[in-house]
């Protein structure tokens, strides 16, 4: 089963993706207008040399995870925006959801 959610942060929208996988912990991403948070399932690399703002989050199930989770891993581009590994996934989702 695919998902699609919107995730209201502070009055924002941010699109929610989860994909159920047999046998297997779902792929999830968060997507603002300036980047993305994802699961641990995609790869970091692929996003850095897309030059996209991702941040990767690992080990989560759900939305909710995701938002108070650390995150792990920032692509450059991500940087730029003023995300930081460690930062808590929502507040990475809230500077992607800036103009």
């Amino acid at each position: 089963m695919i998902y699609v959610a919107q995730l209201n942060l502070n009055g924002r929208m941010a699109l929610g993706l989860k994909v159920e996988l047999p046998g297997s912990p779902p792929l999830l991403l968060i997507v603002g207008k300036r980047g993305f948070l994802m699961c641990g399932y995609l790869n970091m690399e692929s996003v850095e040399k897309l030059g996209v703002a991702a941040a990767m989050i690992s080990g989560v199930k759900n939305f909710e995870e995701m938002l108070h989770g650390e995150v792990k891993a920032v692509s450059s581009k991500a940087e730029t925006f003023g995300v930081k590994k460690g930062m808590l996934g929502e507040d990475v989702v809230k500077l992607f959801l800036e103009t």
